[in-house]
């Protein structure tokens, strides 16, 4: 192997342009005598970088090279014995007969050096297998009590190894392991105590024995204290007991051991327990306090990462050590001085956000972009926490954002400021200031529209929205095709709904059909004619209010269409509407389920899914397009015998029930699986898409096809469900099914049909320009008494829940101390009606709601007004 010259100097990988044939020829070198002990290390140390850089290395030739390595035990040189064990511990999995070293390992085991006996007992214990465990047994059990610690420890690590597959034979060797817990060695001490808990975890009894046991009498090893303390949480956890329970009082002496690690260990326990109160994290809080200034690096790190964690649970406990974490914040260590400033702006009140802001000014240039991401993310939860504040942190925030770093970087700050302006609305003006100065010399394309697409709406609806034009027509004129194209739509918005700066808008929309880009041209043109028309219900359809179909779904309805012409025009409203992206579900034909691979597959929509799938299903053709999708219902508890859940598919005049079964029993076989759905309503059921076979473990589906009631008013029902199927016995190791069977059925729980399966979410960015629109004409108001709620916030949440309409103008936050509210929800009723609600609530003794409802039909009206009540 050649290494250049500039290679060596700069202390490159000696082993890094290996050649595996190369190499395993080296090998044949084994076979020569006298044996070079030197070159054949080198030769060893070649084969096992190779095997553990994931090379793949044939079984042939492996069992090649392991039989020349076998040769090597005529040496007794020590580290080519050492280099030879650990060569077959990496040979075992992909060489064929290597048992046949099991007698030189066995002498080696045994034998009168040290040196070979723990190496040659995991190499032996490698190459094992469950019919030879018994014929080593003796020696093992020698082994664990050996006076020497090495020897006993590589026998209690190997037997964990093999209890994995020989646990009855390993169980045997209970009484050797509880003396080999009796070392004063720390190493053994804790892998004995390992070993033993392996052995008895499945016995919840025995493992709370073994832990009493122990924390009774005093362990040496604090290896074997940090282990003990993670048994008594588990069994804490399965118990869900307090802290009034003996493991629980174990862990908190433990926060008095002498050795730091198991000290840490304990706190560390104490502060992830799940029901732990403020009084409990006190103690764990101190000793934490007391690492934050200590001399090792890696406490204090230890220390503040943990701390780091309890702030966000429970800042107020962490409070104590602000004085301590603020020392920090000058510590040399970046990672650790990172996590104490984000630890302080969780834990800080509203009186030291100035002094943290100014302390974290001379810190943020000495640090690296990933912990200035950080950082970032923690000072826009405090803005949130402390809305007062804004002026203060969006001013340190913007500084950041003029000075230099990477695309990362500047995407948290600009997220933190846009997320700080749609939260808090006093700070809308000076967020929007900051970001059209960024702008200005912003080298990001993704960024710069983004700013723009926020300006465009949110800037019309500031006070003096005419000093924001002046920044985006510069990056018409100065910025790449992309940024402009987004002005462009910006600089539309603002024609659109301020009719002061029309006039101004049309001059400069006019100059950007003069642009040499084609995109930027076509927006300028298209924008242009329809702010010339003047007319409102334009300007909200085309320029205010975003497409709200999904894209993927427009391109295959229009695909169609042109395959399939028509004298009808093409319809919109029989595009799916945009949703939030989901991961494929499996659908597919009945009784099959897609492979995993095919699950993963991250798609735009939902509705883009289920309509391709469900279309190709021939029992199910000719109902229309599908409108929603429902996220899935569990019918069944978990762990019964049928596991079954169902999603619902609303078309413009069906519903389609998809059942995704699954069969737990594996002594049988479940063939023509249905589900017989019954309703006292008026809903039909057309037919059922059986599940052909449902063999065990293997999910399958089956559909119901249900047609809706005549009378467009009545839109909610409740189904009975039964799993129908028939039944035959199999046997549970080939799964092979006997020829006779018998039906049998299996009740499952209701199924409703709500308002909510008949709306889309769809976002106004203007809801009063919308609500304006459609007019008084359906207008339809209703007042209710919420007397089981108590709360405004559990009111709004609700009633979007129930209604399935989309929250607007950020109306679904509820003021601090307010007792009164108004909630805008707006959507698409199926057959592409557009529904609007303002819901003006009221505390009293529950919650009062004044309900308006307005759609483009009288019936939406009807049905959306009633549902409530």
């Amino acid at each position: 192997m050649k290494r250049d010259k500039k290679e060596e100097e700069a202390g490159g990988n000696p082993y890094f342009n290996l050649e595996k044939s190369t190499v395993l020829q080296e090998a044949r070198t084994f076979n020569e005598t006298p044996i070079n002990a030197k070159k054949c290390c080198g030769i060893l140390t070649k084969i096992i970088y190779l095997i553990g850089q994931g090379e793949h290395i044939g079984s042939t030739e492996a069992t090649e090279a392991f039989f020349a390595i076998t040769k090597l035990f005529q040496s007794k040189d020590t580290t080519l014995r050492k280099l030879v064990y650990l060569s077959i511990k990496q040979m075992a999995e992909i060489a064929n007969d290597v048992i046949i070293v099991t007698s030189s390992l066995t002498k080696d085991m045994t034998g009168k050096e040290d040196q070979f006996r723990a190496p040659a007992i995991r190499a032996l214990c490698c190459i094992t297998d469950s019919s030879m465990v018994q014929s080593i047994e003796r020696f093992m059990k020698q082994a664990i009590v050996d006076k020497d610690p090495s020897v006993s420890s590589a026998a209690l690590t190997s037997a964990l190894h093999l209890s994995k597959q020989n646990s009855d034979v390993v169980k045997r060797w209970v009484n050797e392991a509880q003396e080999a817990a009796n070392s004063d060695n720390i190493m053994v001490q804790y892998h004995a105590l390992g070993l033993l808990y392996h052995i008895r975890k499945t016995d919840k009894l025995a493992v709370t024995k073994l832990v009493a046991k122990f924390t009774r009498q005093s362990l040496k090893s604090p290896y074997a204290y940090c282990h003990l303390i993670r048994i008594a949480c588990k069994l804490l956890e399965e118990d869900d007991a307090g802290s009034d329970s003996q493991m629980y009082e174990f862990i908190e002496s433990c926060l008095r051991h002498k050795s730091e690690m198991v000290i840490y260990e304990a706190a560390h326990a104490i502060v992830n327990m799940k029901h732990t109160t403020a009084k409990e994290l006190a103690p764990a809080v101190s000793v934490l306090q007391l690492f934050c200034g200590s001399s090792k690096p890696t406490l204090r790190f230890a220390a503040v990462r943990t701390l780091n964690k309890v702030a966000m649970k429970h800042p107020a406990a962490v409070t104590a050590c602000n004085v301590d974490l603020e020392n920090l914040i000058t510590d040399t260590n970046r990672s650790i001085a990172t996590l104490a400033i984000t630890t302080l702006l969780k834990t800080g009140n509203e009186s030291s956000v100035d002094r943290l802001m100014k302390q974290i000014t001379s810190f943020m240039s000495e640090i690296p972009d990933e912990f200035k991401v950080v950082v970032v993310q923690a000072i826009r939860s405090l803005c949130l926490k402390f809305p007062r504040k804004h002026s203060v942190m969006m001013g340190f925030l913007s500084s950041m954002l003029r000075e230099e770093g990477g695309f990362e970087y500047k995407r948290a700050i600009v997220d933190s400021i846009i997320s700080i302006i749609e939260e808090n609305a006093e700070a809308k003006e000076a967020g929007l200031a900051h970001l059209c100065e960024f702008i200005e010399d912003c080298e990001h394309t993704v960024l710069a529209t983004r700013i723009l697409h926020l300006l465009g709406r949110e800037g019309p609806r500031t006070p003096q929205p005419f000093k924001y034009i002046r920044f985006i027509y510069n990056r018409v004129i100065l910025e790449n095709p992309a940024v402009r194209a987004a002005a462009v739509s910006a600089l539309a918005k603002f024609g659109a709904q301020c009719d002061q700066l029309l006039p101004s808008v049309l001059v400069l929309l006019e100059r950007c059909e003069f642009d040499t880009d084609d995109e930027v041209r076509d927006r300028a043109t298209f924008y242009l004619n329809v702010l010339q028309e003047n007319q409102k219900s334009l300007n909200l359809s085309y320029i205010i209010n975003s497409l709200q179909v999904s894209i993927l779904g427009l391109e295959m309805a229009l695909n169609h269409y042109t395959k399939e012409p028509s004298e009808t025009p093409f319809d919109l409203k029989s595009v799916p509407l945009a949703a939030q992206p989901v991961v494929e579900q499996p659908v597919g034909t009945p009784g099959e389920v897609p492979s995993a691979r095919t699950t993963e597959k991250v798609v735009a929509t939902r509705q883009d899914v289920y309509a391709e799938q469900l279309g190709g299903i021939p029992q199910l053709a000719n109902i229309g397009s599908l409108f929603k999708s429902s996220s899935p219902i569990e019918l069944t508890e978990q762990e019964t015998e049928y596991m079954v859940r169902c999603f619902k598919h609303t078309f413009p005049h069906h519903v389609v029930f998809q059942f995704d079964c699954t069969n737990t029993l594996n002594d049988q076989l479940l063939e023509n699986v249905t589900v017989q759905m019954e309703t006292s309503d008026d809903f039909e059921v057309i037919r059922c898409v059986p599940a052909p076979a449902l063999t065990y473990g293997k999910p399958g589906t089956t559909y119901t096809l249900v047609r809706m009631p005549d009378d467009p008013t009545r839109v909610t029902g409740t189904f009975a469900c039964t799993l129908k199927f028939r039944v035959k016995d199999c046997d549970p190791n080939t799964g092979e099914p006997d020829d006779d069977g018998y039906d049998d059925e299996y009740s499952l729980e209701d199924i409703e049909v709500t308002v909510a399966d008949h709306t889309q979410k769809v976002m106004k960015p203007n809801f009063a320009a919308a609500w304006e629109e459609i007019g008084e004409g359906n207008e339809l108001e209703e007042t209710f008494t919420l007397s089981s709620m108590k709360t405004l916030d559990e009111a709004v949440k609700k009633i979007i829940e129930f209604l399935g309409l989309q929250p607007c103008e950020r109306s679904d936050k509820v003021p601090e101390g307010k007792n009164a509210h108004t909630l805008f929800l707006a959507g698409v009723y199926r057959g592409g009606h557009d529904v609007l609600v303002r819901s003006k609530l009221a505390v009293t003794e529950g919650v009062t709601m004044q309900m308006t409802v307005r759609s483009t039909d009288a019936n939406v009206s009807q049905v959306v007004a009633s549902a409530v009540g």
